[in-house]
């Protein structure tokens, strides 16, 4: 992008309209990449004509140029958002609103939500006088514009525009935003539904009671269950304004209904937003409407909504008040969890296998021996391996309250069908949990049990559960120790080396890579550095370019008689090979380690 400066190419020497002429041959271009890194360097255009000419020449082209391809478009709303210093700062920040305005009623929703955006963040910086001189009618006139483009844009600014304007504006933007909420298409409806809650934050409460209740009750009996489902978020908001008593009154007949829409998805959303609910209508209504509702979703006979229930199970246990919450979940939760972890739905069983371990120190130990263990032992025995590994991947809540010897029988032969299951996506999964299990069922049964699993994934035919597997050895080093890993983990992966498939041998590397980073100096040096050294005559090349990579990784922890006498006569020979790899990775370990 040209700076204020003469072009020679330029005959008429007028240097103040030439950034402004190069931008213009620029946006015209074919090329729409051009076009769009000419938006993104707007910033140097507008710094090197000043902020007067970026506001009587720039901005007045720009809100002329769209017309452009939604990827520009975008860009150029995004740029408008940063703008307000390039035109002088908050006193003239209105000029940027026609641009922004025009952007706002654009068929692409993800410009219009830009526009939106930056509209919002410019809105702040509006003194009170320019916030009702220029921005206001922006609002009205997008609120009543004849594309529902528009409208939709509009329903984003009341809430940044209401709270610093007078008594008579606030009561043309009520009066707006009725309208809005009682458009003729949906598409403005469900905008402005979602916006309904935001709105409610910076009204006064007397007209929340008076003017946007009504819009809420209405909007949650829309015909559209798209509306419908968005007027559920706005619940929220409106139930943290008012009191436990106006929320008992006039929200909750309306959630009761939602929570009993015919709608799936309606019924879905009060699911999924069934924490936020609980904390914002209080105890009290959740004892007496929120713990019937849960238990309703819990059984409804929708998947998809037992699922979202599920998955709120452990934060809405924790959430109920404590005097009440054992006998709660004993009574209303725990017997649909029963019914719930022998469900026909996989993702029904995940979400629940996923949260369920939470509830033992909620219950304490007696009820998770007596009613939950069971169900732990029912879902590690699942068919879906999701199933087996969110209960696995949870098995800390559990060994925090009974200890995990209750489990660990029943355990075993989960993780082995995992670990050796056909998907490899489950296999790199169970990898992950394997630290955690180490730590829970502690180095005695590891040793026994689990630790011929970690062996086996190393020479496993797929790279990323070798890579994850290598990872793991690092993991457990860690949390049972270097003496372990000496006597345990290392003889075994150096063996790895005399391995026939070369890839094995290649993880053996890899494996020192990672454990001499947890033992260090001492295993380094005495334990690991022969088996490298020997890998360096390895007729494959991958092999020898990775014992160069090997010692750049372990030389850190090498004294420099060690680097000298050992290192560097392996070194020396692997920069003679005749592969260029391995030529290359010698010279470079040479540099890195300061053989001399």
């Amino acid at each position: 992008m040209a700076s204020v400066v003469k072009s020679e190419s330029d005959p008429s020497g007028d240097e103040a309209l030439y950034p402004i002429a190069v931008l213009i041959d620029e946006l015209r271009n074919e090329d729409v990449q051009l076009r769009l890194n000419s938006i993104r360097k707007l910033s140097t255009i507008a710094l090197a004509l000043g902020v007067e000419r970026t506001r009587s020449e720039l901005i007045p082209f720009l809100t002329e140029t769209i017309y452009d391809e939604d990827e520009v478009l975008l860009a150029l709303a995004e740029q408008l958002g940063n703008f307000t210093p390039l035109v002088g700062g908050a006193e003239y920040v209105h000029c940027l609103l026609q641009p922004l305005e025009s952007l706002a009623t654009v068929e692409e929703t993800v410009v219009r939500d830009k526009a939106v955006e930056s509209l919002r963040q410019v809105a702040a910086l509006h003194s009170p006088h320019d916030l009702e001189h220029h921005f206001v009618p922006l609002v009205k006139r997008l609120a009543i514009g004849d594309w529902f483009t528009s409208r939709t844009s509009a329903c984003g600014l009341f809430s940044v525009s209401y709270p610093r304007v007078s008594s008579s504006i606030k009561s043309e933007l009520r009066s707006h935003f009725r309208n809005l909420c009682g458009d003729d298409t949906p598409m403005v409806r469900r905008a402005a539904a979602a916006k309904l809650g935001e709105f409610a934050k910076v009204m006064e409460l007397d007209y929340v009671k008076s003017d946007l209740i009504p819009l809420f009750s209405h909007l949650a009996q829309d015909e559209q269950d798209s509306v419908r489902l968005l007027a559920i978020e706005a619940c929220v908001q409106i139930a943290q304004v008012l009191s436990n008593e106006d929320t008992e009154q006039l929200v909750m007949p309306t959630l009761r209904q939602a929570a009993d829409d015919k709608s799936w998805r309606v019924r879905y959303m009060v699911a999924d937003k069934f924490t936020e609910l609980q904390k914002a209508v209080g105890p009290t209504i959740t004892n007496n409407d929120l713990v019937p509702a849960f238990q309703n979703l819990l059984k409804d006979c929708e998947a998809e909504v037992r699922a979202a229930a599920c998955s709120k199970m452990k934060d809405f246990s924790n959430a109920l008040p404590t005097e009440t919450r054992e006998q709660v979940i004993m009574t209303y939760v725990l017997p649909c969890v029963k019914e719930l972890v022998n469900d026909t739905n996989m993702h029904v069983k995940s979400a629940l296998a996923s949260v369920i371990m939470g509830l033992s120190p909620i219950l304490g130990k007696d009820n998770t021996i007596e009613h939950l263990l069971p169900m732990f032992l029912t879902q590690l025995k699942d068919e879906v391996p999701e199933v087996r590994l969110n209960i696995i991947s949870n098995l800390d809540c559990v060994n925090e309250v009974i200890g995990i010897k209750q489990l660990s029988q029943s355990l075993l032969p989960a993780i082995v069908d995992l670990a050796e299951d056909n998907k490899w996506r489950v296999r790199l999964a169970i990898i992950e949990y394997m630290p955690l299990l180490a730590g829970q069922l502690g180095k005695e049964f590891f040793d026994e049990k689990l630790n011929s699993l970690c062996m086996a994934w190393l020479i496993d035919h797929v790279y990323a559960i070798r890579e994850a597997a290598t990872a793991n050895l690092k993991k457990l080093v860690e949390k049972f120790g270097v003496d372990w890993a000496q006597q345990t983990i290392i003889p075994k992966v150096l063996q790895m080396s005399r391995d026939q498939n070369y890839l094995h041998r290649m993880t053996c590397l890899f494996c020192v890579n990672t454990l001499a980073e947890g033992c260090q100096k001492e295993s380094a040096t005495k334990l690991m550095m022969p088996t490298v050294i020997g890998l360096a005559s390895d007729p494959v090349p991958n092999v020898k370019f990775n014992v160069a990579k090997t010692f750049i990784r372990i030389g850190q922890w090498l004294d420099q008689a060690t680097i000298q006498q050992q290192v560097k006569p392996v070194l020396e020979k692997l920069k003679q090979d005749s592969d260029a790899d391995v030529q290359f990775f010698a010279m470079e370990a040479i540099e890195l380690l300061n053989v001399k």
